[in-house]
C-alpha cells in the first residue's frame, strides 16, 4: 500500500523547513503519533521528495533492553553522504559525536537534513546530541527531524526533557491524523470490503488498515487481533521465506545487508514477501515495514527458536572487524548466551559509560552480574566497583545494595581497595537517608588507608569530609578535607578539587564569603583536568552554597555555565539536582507553572524512590502548599517522612518551613513542627545559615509564635519582625520574590495594599491565601472583592491541579502542545511538562487514551473528572 493520503500539510510543513534552511534558517521537526500512524511513511516520502535540493542523512532508534550508545547518530554516519559524523561516530565519544553533528548541518552546499526516528527509544548520549544541536539550528542551513511515539517512552526516559529544551519558533510540531473514512473508502476500493466497518476496527491507523486489506480478513477484525492479520499474510509464504522472517525478525530496527546475509543464506528468499510489502529491501539494508510486524513474528515463534537465532546473531556480529558489544550482549541476554554475557558485557558497559551513557553503562553492568558465576573474582570485583559507581551517577536506587556487594567481595582483600568501596558504598548511603550508616563507613575508610599516602587516602578522606558537610558538620569537615589536599599534594603534586570544593561550601555554611571562591578554584581545576565527575560535584554543591547564601543571581549563572558543560554528558543525577535548584529559583520568583511541571517531570523519572527526592520533593510539596493542591497534605507528609532521618537541618528546614506555612494557611495548630522548628533554630545559631533559618522564623510568626530577630537576620525578615511590613515587601520585590512581598502587603492593613497583593496572589495561583487576604478586606469593609477561582477548579477526582485539568481539556480536544501553549501563554517546555504529568496522573499511555479518559467523563463515567 504505496499511497501516502491526507499528508499533503505535514509533507508541505516539511518542506517549507528544508526551503528555510536554504536561506539560512534551520528547524526542528518534531513528528508525534501512535505506532503504525504513519510516521515512517511520512519522513521518507518527504526524504525522497527533496533528495535532489537537500542532503538527507538518517538513522533510527531500536528497541534494545538497552540501547545503543549514539546507535541512530552511527547509523548516518554510515550514510555516504555523512562527512565530520562519519569519523566521530568511529570513536564512541559523545562530544566529538556532538561537535561533529553541528559541523554536519552546518556544512557549505545544500541544506542538510539530519532524521532520527523512534527517539523514544534513543539512549541518553542520543538526546544529549540531539538537544544540543537543536537548539543550534536556528542558526544553520538544517533540518533536524525528530519522530517519536507520543507518551510510550519507557519509565524514566529523558525524552520529556528533550522536548521541553526544543522550544520557539524554529521548532514544529506535527501530529499525523488518522484517515478519514473517505481515505480509508479510497485505499479499500475494489477489495469487497466494507469502508465503514474498516474504519471503525483499525481506527484510521495506516498500518493497521493495510495489513487487514493485504491479509483478505473480515473487515470488522477488532483492532487486539491485528497482529494475526499480520501472521496469517505470512503463513501464505513458503516455508524458506517464513524462516528467513522468523531469523531476521530478532533484529530490533534495520538488518544491515552484511548481517543479513550472515543470518539468510540467500535473501532472495525473502523477494516475496518484499513484494507483498512485508519486507523492505534497500541498498544498505533489510527491514520489515514496520515495526509492529517486527514483533508479531518474533513473538509467535516458540521460545526455543527465538533463542537460536538470536544464538546466530551473536555469532554474525563477532565475526565483523569491529563489533558492536552492546548489540552483542541484547542478543546474547535473549539467546540465554551466559558465556557470552560474561566475555563481552564488561568491556559494552565500560564502552558506554566512557561514552557518557552512565545509565545505559549501569543495565549493561547488571546484565554482567546476573552470570557472575562465570567472572574471575578480580573482573567480577571490578564490575560490582563499576556497577555501584555507574548507579550513583544514573541517580537509580539500587546504589546501597550495589556498593555493599562491592565492599562484601573486598573484606578480605586489599584494605585499600576495600577503603574506596567502603567510601562509595557511604556516598550511596547518605543517597539512600541512611546518615549513621553512611559516617560508619565513612570512618572507616578512612582509618584503613592511614599508613601512607595514596589515591585512596585521598578518595576516603575527601568522601567523609563531603559527607561531614552534608549532615551540618561543617567544623568537623575541614580537617579531612584539608588533609585530602595535603596528601594528593605530597603524593603526585597536584590539588583534588573536590576537597577544595567542599571546604568551600564548609566556609560558606559558616559565614565565610571568601568559600566561594575557594569552591570555584575546585571547579575550575576540574574542568582543566578534564574531570567531568567532580567538574559536576563541583556545580552543584557550590550552588547549594550560593542557595544558603541568598546568593541567587550568582547561583542562577553558575547553573545556566553547568548546563552548557553538562552538554553531552549523562550524569542523571547532578543534571536533575541542579535543575532542582533552578526549579528553587523559578518558584522564588514566581514561575509556579513551569517549576511544578519540571519538578513532577524528574520526581516521575526517579520513580519515587532515590536521591533526587531530598532535591525535589521539599520544593514540590512548597509549590502544592502554596497552590492549594489536593496532594499538597501528601507530598508534604512524604517529605517529612523522607528527610525526618536525614540528620540533616539543610534539609529539614524548608521542609518544616512548608509545613509550618500550610498549618498557618489551614488555620490550624501545629505544635509538633513548631517545636521540631525550634530544636532546628538552635541547633542552626551561627552564622551561614540566616536565610534557612529566616524562612523558619517567618513561618513562626505567621503561626502567632514568639520569636525574636537574630544577628544576621536577612533585611527583609528583620523588618517584617519589627513591623515595618512595606519595607519588608519592598525588599522582597527587590529579590524578586513575588509571593512573599505580597504576603507583606497584605500585612499592612491598608486596603489598597491588600488589594494589590491579592492580584499578585490570583496571578499566582496562590488560593489559600489569596482566600486568607479576601477575609481581610471583607473585615475592613471592602464590599467588592476580587473574585477567586471557582470550585470546580479546587478538587480533581485524578489529582489534576487546576492547569493540569485545564490542559487535560484542552488534549481531549486534539489540540496539539503548541496549540496548548499558544492558547494557555506558557512555554511549549512548560506544556510538554504538564502533558507527561497528566498521563503519569490518569496512568494512560498515549493523548488518545487521556481523550478516552474525559469522554467517559463526560458520559457519566466520572462526572467530574475534567473539571477546569
Amino acid at each position: 500500500m504505496g499511497t501516502l493520503l491526507e499528508r499533503a500539510a505535514e509533507l508541505e510543513a516539511l518542506e517549507e523547513a528544508v526551503a528555510g534552511a536554504a536561506s539560512g534558517a534551520g528547524s526542528v521537526v518534531l513528528v508525534a503519533g501512535e505506532a503504525g500512524i504513519g510516521k515512517t511513511s511520512l519522513v521518507r516520502a518527504f526524504a525522497a521528495r527533496v533528495s535532489a535540493r537537500a542532503r538527507v542523512l538518517a538513522g533510527a532508534c531500536d528497541d534494545l533492553f538497552s540501547p545503543r550508545p549514539l546507535g541512530p547518530l552511527r547509523d548516518a554516519a554510515r550514510d555516504p553522504g555523512a562527512g565530520p559524523l562519519a569519523a566521530a561516530a568511529r570513536t564512541g565519544d559523545r562530544e566529538a559525536v556532538m561537535g561533529a553533528v553541528v559541523e554536519e548541518l552546518a556544512g557549505p552546499g545544500p541544506p542538510t537534513v539530519l532524521v532520527v526516528e523512534d527517539v523514544h527509544w534513543a539512549d541518553e548520549g542520543t538526546l544529549d546530541v540531539l538537544r544540543h544541536a537543536g537548539r543550534r539550528v536556528p542558526d544553520l542551513p538544517a533540518v533536524l527531524v525528530l519522530t517519536y511515539r507520543d507518551g510510550e517512552a519507557p519509565p524514566g526516559h529523558a525524552l520529556p526533557t528533550l522536548l521541553g529544551a526544543l522550544t520557539g519558533p524554529a521548532v514544529r510540531r506535527l501530529t499525523p491524523r488518522p484517515l478519514s473514512p473517505a481515505a480509508v473508502a479510497r485505499l479499500s476500493a475494489g477489495t469487497g470490503a466494507d469502508p465503514a466497518a474498516l474504519h471503525r476496527s483499525t481506527g484510521g491507523n495506516p498500518f493497521f488498515l493495510s495489513e487487514v486489506i493485504a491479509s483478505g480478513t473480515p473487515a470488522d477484525l477488532p483492532p487486539a487481533t491485528v497482529v494475526d492479520a499480520v501472521l496469517a499474510r505470512i503463513r501464505t509464504l513458503d516455508d524458506p521465506a517464513r524462516e528467513a522472517l522468523d531469523r531476521l525478525a530478532v533484529v530490533p530496527g534495520e538488518v544491515e545487508l552484511s548481517l543479513a546475509r550472515a543470518l539468510v543464506d540467500d535473501l532472495t528468499v525473502v523477494a516475496e514477501a518484499e513484494r507483498r510489502g512485508i519486507l523492505e529491501v534497500r541498498p544498505t539494508a533489510v527491514a520489515f515495514r514496520h515495526e509492529l510486524a517486527r514483533r508479531a513474528v518474533e513473538e509467535a515463534q516458540p521460545v526455543l527458536g527465538r533463542m537460536r537465532h538470536h544464538a546466530r546473531v551473536v555469532a554474525a556480529l563477532l565475526a565483523a572487524p569491529e563489533p558492536d558489544l552492546v548489540r552483542v550482549v541484547h542478543h546474547a541476554v535473549a539467546a540465554g548466551d551466559e558465556r557470552a554475557v560474561a566475555e563481552h558485557g564488561p568491556e559494552a558497559a565500560a564502552q558506554a559509560c566512557r561514552a557518557g551513557a552512565q545509565t545505559e553503562g549501569a543495565r549493561l553492568y547488571a546484565e554482567v552480574l546476573r552470570v557472575a558465576h562465570l567472572l574471575d573474582e578480580p573482573t567480577r570485583m571490578a564490575v560490582q566497583d563499576a556497577y555501584s559507581w555507574a548507579l550513583f551517577h544514573a541517580g537509580a536506587g539500587e546504589g546501597v545494595r550495589a556498593a555493599a556487594e562491592a565492599v562484601r567481595l573486598r573484606e578480605d582483600g586489599d584494605p585499600r581497595a576495600l577503603a574506596h568501596a567502603l567510601a562509595v558504598l557511604s556516598v550511596q548511603q547518605w543517597s539512600d537517608q541512611q546518615p549513621a550508616a553512611a559516617l560508619r563507613s565513612a570512618t572507616r575508610a578512612a582509618g584503613l588507608t592511614e599508613a601512607g599516602d595514596s589515591p585512596e587516602r585521598v578518595f576516603a578522606l575527601t568522601h567523609l569530609g563531603t559527607l561531614l558537610v552534608n549532615l551540618d558538620r561543617e567544623g568537623e569537615a575541614l580537617p579531612p578535607l584539608e588533609e585530602a589536599v595535603a596528601v594528593a599534594r605530597r603524593a603526585d603534586g597536584r590539588t583534588p578539587p573536590v576537597p577544595l570544593v567542599f571546604r568551600g561550601r564548609a566556609r560558606m555554611a559558616l559565614g565565610d564569603e571568601d568559600g566561594y571562591a575557594e569552591a570555584r578554584r575546585g571547579l575550575a581545576l576540574a574542568r582543566e583536568a578534564g574531570d567531568q565527575d567532580a567538574a559536576m560535584m563541583g556545580y552543584l554543591n557550590t550552588a547549594i552554597a550560593l542557595w544558603q547564601r541568598g546568593r541567587y543571581d550568582e547561583m542562577d549563572a553558575l547553573l545556566a555555565e553547568r548546563e552548557e558543560f553538562g552538554r553531552g554528558r549523562d550524569f542523571p543525577f547532578f543534571d536533575h539536582s541542579c535543575r532542582s535548584y533552578r526549579l528553587r529559583l523559578r518558584a522564588l520568583r514566581g514561575d509556579w507553572d513551569a517549576a511544578e511541571a519540571e519538578y513532577r517531570a524528574i520526581l516521575e523519572r526517579s520513580g519515587g524512590r532515590g536521591v533526587l527526592l531530598r532535591y525535589c520533593l521539599p520544593g514540590l510539596a512548597l509549590l502544592a502548599v502554596r497552590r492549594g493542591d489536593d496532594d499538597a497534605p501528601r507530598l508534604l507528609a512524604d517529605a517529612l517522612a523522607y528527610t525526618e532521618d536525614s540528620g540533616s537541618a539543610f534539609q529539614l528546614l524548608p521542609v518544616l518551613a512548608a509545613a509550618l506555612e500550610h498549618a498557618w494557611l489551614a488555620g490550624r495548630p501545629a505544635p509538633a513542627h513548631v517545636a521540631a522548628a525550634r530544636d532546628l533554630l538552635a541547633r542552626t545559631d551561627r552564622p551561614g545559615r540566616e536565610r534557612e533559618r529566616a524562612d523558619v522564623l517567618r513561618a513562626l510568626a505567621r503561626l502567632g509564635e514568639p520569636v525574636v530577630p537574630f544577628r544576621g537576620c536577612p533585611p527583609e525578615t528583620l523588618a517584617a519582625l519589627r513591623g515595618d511590613r512595606l519595607e519588608a515587601a519592598e525588599g522582597w520585590a527587590a529579590i524578586g520574590a513575588p509571593y512573599e512581598r505580597a504576603l507583606e502587603l497584605a500585612a499592612t492593613g491598608g486596603p489598597a495594599r491588600a488589594a494589590a497583593a491579592l492580584e499578585i496572589l490570583d496571578g499566582l495561583g496562590a488560593r489559600p491565601a489569596a482566600a486568607r487576604v479576601r477575609g481581610a478586606l471583607r473585615g475592613l469593609g471592602v464590599r467588592q472583592v476580587r473574585r477567586g477561582a471557582r470550585a470546580a477548579t479546587r478538587a480533581h477526582p485524578a489529582g489534576l491541579t487546576p492547569r493540569q485539568a485545564e490542559i487535560l481539556a484542552l488534549v481531549a480536544e486534539g489540540r496539539t502542545n503548541t496549540e496548548i501553549a499558544e492558547r494557555l501563554v506558557l512555554s511549549i517546555r512548560t506544556v510538554d511538562h504538564h502533558v507527561s504529568a497528566v498521563l503519569a496522573k490518569l496512568g494512560v499511555g498515549s493523548r488518545r487514551e487521556a481523550a478516552d479518559h474525559v469522554a467517559a467523563a463526560r458520559a457519566g463515567a466520572d462526572p467530574d473528572a475534567d473539571a477546569s
